[in-house]
């Protein structure tokens, strides 16, 4: 079973769009690490052997997070302007069409519309 922490810069709302699917996930804010640098946020993810869903385009860079390094990270990367309501829609939809593999060890970015994969 897939397992996810959520970081700082998406909604609570989040967390339970990944619960109701059947994942086990954690949010920052309730461990003590909001306002944490990336680093600190990522070894909690690791320490999880937990997804990272971020909206931070830094968890991209792969010098800093190389492919296979990690159990996966997620990077919704969406408009301010867009709704909870909707990015929670979207973010569910990509949910039921990802499986363990696309993630696990790999980059997603997922845009309105688009969803890219850095496989290792």
């Amino acid at each position: 079973m897939l397992k996810f922490v959520v970081d700082e810069d998406l909604p609570r709302s989040s967390c339970r769009v990944l619960q109701d699917r059947g994942f086990e996930v954690w949010d920052v804010r309730d461990h003590g690490l909001r306002g944490k640098s990336d680093r600190e946020v990522f070894r909690f993810a690791q320490s999880q052997g937990a997804v990272l869903l971020t909206a931070d385009l830094g968890f991209g860079n792969l010098l800093d997070f190389p492919l296979g390094g990690h159990a996966g990270i997620l990077i919704c990367h969406f408009p301010n302007q867009i709704s909870t309501a909707e990015l929670n829609r979207q973010l569910g939809a990509l949910l039921d069409q990802l499986t363990e593999s696309d993630l696990k060890g790999n980059l997603v970015v997922f845009e309105p519309g688009k969803i890219r994969v850095r496989r290792r």
